[in-house]
């Protein structure tokens, strides 16, 4: 084999993460055979398997696991090349993909990616919003925001903001089921996470409220909140979600009061991107302005 050449690096790139030929054809828009018949003839001139392929999919094996790092440092020296070339100072282009807990991304990314985007026409900007952890090292976005701090990986992670929650409830149901106080929470139809679907210990939130029992739950808290507003009982609620739910209104804050942390995590290999440290920098500048403007709020 004459050399190793950027598309091969593509497409190899594309399988290893997607870990089958199907996935891997929906990000390059190739028919998977097509896909399959790449990696073969990549694979007959490199010598060696790349991937060991089972039901479950396609798995790197020894030599793949080598030639992703430098298929990894190649992707990082192609896009800087191709922003420096476009001249992308002036403004920043392409897609970037930002995951985040349904929370975040339904109660803030809009309005902040929404802003990014207005003032850069050539950006495309994808929300994923999963009610679970986010792989960077398999590229399922570019970068993602966590309510915890990982302690493994090559990521690099950056403190966002501090945001607050609170017990809150329907101004109806209150009327009918007022809460005098923490004990009664007890007697109160509580709205919360399904217990055995909490991905991260930090979204325990009634775990500290002293609740032992949810009446009624979702792995959502957009879900959660949806319950609250009908006026089904009493959850915790995100201070910068009230003002997108009228009639809802914090109970008890002064007996409960909950702080949490916005992290911003990425590939530590990204550090060299130059398009995505800039949109890094503008996205958590405005998850705090927009987490301080929605709390004042409250």
């Amino acid at each position: 084999m004459q050399g190793l050449q950027w598309d091969d690096m593509r497409i190899f790139l594309s399988v290893a993460r997607a870990e089958s030929l199907s996935g891997a054809g929906r990000v390059l828009k190739l028919d998977p055979a097509t896909v399959g018949r790449r990696v073969a003839r990549l694979e007959e001139g490199l010598g060696t398997p790349l991937f060991a392929k089972s039901p479950q999919g396609y798995g790197l094996t020894g030599a793949g696991q080598r030639l992703l790092t430098h298929a990894e440092v190649a992707e990082q020296a192609m896009t800087g090349a191709v922003e420096e070339l476009r001249g992308d100072q002036a403004g920043l282009s392409g897609v970037v993909r930002v995951g985040a807990p349904d929370g975040c991304a339904n109660f803030l990314l809009p309005q902040v990616c929404a802003r990014i985007a207005a003032g850069n026409p050539g950006l495309e900007v994808q929300i994923v919003a999963l009610p679970r952890l986010l792989n960077l090292s398999r590229r399922e976005v570019d970068m993602a925001i966590g309510v915890s701090r990982p302690t493994a990986g090559r990521l690099t992670v950056q403190k966002v903001a501090d945001y607050r929650l609170h017990l809150a409830a329907a101004r109806d149901y209150l009327d009918r089921h007022p809460v005098t106080g923490r004990d009664d929470l007890k007697n109160h139809s509580v709205i919360g996470y399904i217990p055995d679907m909490i991905f991260d210990k930090e979204l325990d939130y009634l775990g500290e409220t002293g609740v032992e029992r949810v009446a009624l739950s979702s792995n959502s808290v957009s879900v959660q909140l949806g319950l609250i507003r009908q006026g089904a009982g009493v959850g915790v609620v995100h201070d910068f979600a009230l003002p997108q739910a009228p009639g809802v209104v914090k109970v008890l804050p002064d007996e409960v009061s909950l702080t949490r942390t916005f992290w911003l995590i990425r590939h530590s290999d990204d550090r060299r991107v130059e398009r995505l440290n800039r949109f890094a920098a503008a996205l958590g500048e405005g998850l705090r302005a927009e987490i301080a403007r929605l709390e004042a709020l409250t």
